[in-house]
């Protein structure tokens, strides 16, 4: 069978040859357009410059400030005249102070007499045990004996704590107990002072320490026949019952 189509009016015939040719044109174009440069013209470069040449600085006005010129210095007198030294100035002679091996220094003897010796009294605490006379308490001042005083004050310091006890509300809340031991010191004037405390809280310790400030006024206690300082100690036992 014959083909119908004339083999002149066949569209694919050349085909590649036109793809080959189109293709050549296309990379041509493409390396001028990145081959292509561009460049000012005489025009533009000379409009540059008259912008340029237009341009004006204002100059700000200054002023100038003109100074006195300083006074000339003072002249020298046309004379001189000499006047001579008449008067003597008396030099101070400076004796050394140093002593040196040759200087023999005399032993400065001191009369026993001539010493002022001032007795200070020692601002000391001494236990309640060892006192030779012990803080008699209010009530306790008709016994004999110091045996019967140091007991009678220790007495004395019981029933007060007894009297005046007062468990305090938060810590009994709380269920806070415990023993709390105080020191404190019975001054030369019978007073009580230097209050120490530990315990197991800060409830039983402030308590404590209302107790034993509230204790009265004493008869000081004497050491060497002198009022003294006193030191006692005591714990006192919080229990919940």
């Amino acid at each position: 069978m014959e083909p119908k189509k004339n083999p002149k009016a066949d569209l694919n015939r050349n085909s590649g040859l036109y793809f080959v040719i189109g293709l050549a044109i296309v990379l041509f174009a493409t390396w001028r357009l990145l081959e292509h440069k561009t460049y000012a013209s005489d025009q533009e470069f000379v409009n540059v410059l008259d912008v340029s040449d237009d341009m004006s600085e204002e100059v700000p006005v200054t002023e100038m400030l003109r100074t006195a010129p300083p006074p000339p210095p003072p002249a020298a007198p046309e004379v001189i005249e000499i006047v001579e030294d008449i008067e003597e100035v008396e030099e101070t002679i400076i004796e050394s102070t140093e002593s040196s091996q040759d200087t023999f220094v005399e032993d400065a003897v001191v009369s026993v007499d001539d010493v002022d010796v001032e007795e200070v009294e020692e601002d000391i605490s001494v236990p309640f045990a060892v006192i030779e006379r012990v803080p008699v308490f209010p009530g306790c001042e008709d016994l004999a004996t110091e045996a019967e005083r140091k007991t009678c004050f220790a007495q004395k310091v019981q029933e007060h704590i007894k009297d005046n006890f007062a468990y305090p509300k938060t810590a009994l809340e709380l269920g806070i107990k415990g023993r709390v031991f105080i020191q404190f010191e019975i001054d030369t004037k019978g007073k009580v002072s230097n209050i120490r405390k530990r315990g197991p809280d800060k409830l039983l310790e402030d308590e404590a320490v209302r107790i034993i400030a509230s204790l009265p006024q004493m008869k000081p206690g004497q050491q060497r026949g002198r009022p003294a300082k006193v030191g006692y100690s005591i714990p006192i036992n919080f229990v919940m019952q």
